[in-house]
């Protein structure tokens, strides 16, 4: 358990000793305040990134977020948030976990523009399938075929595909040809950053 009740007795106790004479430090008492300094920080690590997910569904702009959070641009805004987010109990550093997160965005780029150069194919395989009667999954992809993107259909399909192996097993092999293309893309991405990555650091 932390060594304080509130926050109000968080910050007391460090000020207290902090307010003392060099002379007059009680080594348990530095201790425990330290041991407080440990606990809010681990407590806004957790925070920080709550409150600027909650300023963005509120409609904040990164660049309005700046200056809240000290820094001087919206690049430096999103990269902070992607620095902390997920912060607590990560195995990765903080710039591993931004880099993680910049390659899996490039990766769902990536899908997604396959997804639109193959939209007449996807749109095809759709149309099949949100005919069928009975199939669990088949509404939503009626509702994606709607869509004026044809990226809105990768969840959908990939979410059928469980329900159609024994009645429609052709329909059920062209789903997977699809989730095999869409793995092609995000591995052949994730190999082309590590690859950049790796030729910029020699």
């Amino acid at each position: 358990m932390p060594p304080y009740d509130n926050l109000h007795d968080a910050l007391e106790l460090v000020e207290g000793v902090l307010g003392e004479a060099t002379a007059d430090y009680d080594p348990r008492r530095v201790l425990a305040a330290l041991e407080v300094l440990r606990a809010l920080r681990d407590t806004l690590t957790v925070w920080e990134p709550q409150l600027i997910e909650a300023a963005r569904e509120a409609g904040v702009s990164w660049a309005e977020l700046a200056p809240a959070l000290g820094v001087a641009s919206r690049q430096a805004a999103e990269r902070r948030y992607l620095r902390l987010r997920d912060a607590v109990g990560s195995d990765h550093t903080a710039d591993e976990r931004v880099q993680k997160t910049r390659d899996r965005r490039a990766e769902e780029k990536a899908v997604m523009q396959w997804a639109r150069e193959n939209s007449a194919s996807l749109r095809r395989l759709a149309g099949q399938i949100s005919a069928l009667k009975g199939v669990p999954g088949v509404g939503k992809v009626r509702r994606a075929l709607a869509e004026d993107d044809a990226a809105a259909l990768l969840t959908p399909l990939s979410g059928v595909i469980q329900h159609l192996d024994q009645t429609y097993p052709q329909l059920a092999v062209e789903v997977s040809l699809v989730r095999d293309h869409m793995d092609r893309v995000r591995r052949e991405t994730q190999e082309r950053r590590q690859s950049s990555r790796a030729g910029s650091s020699s």
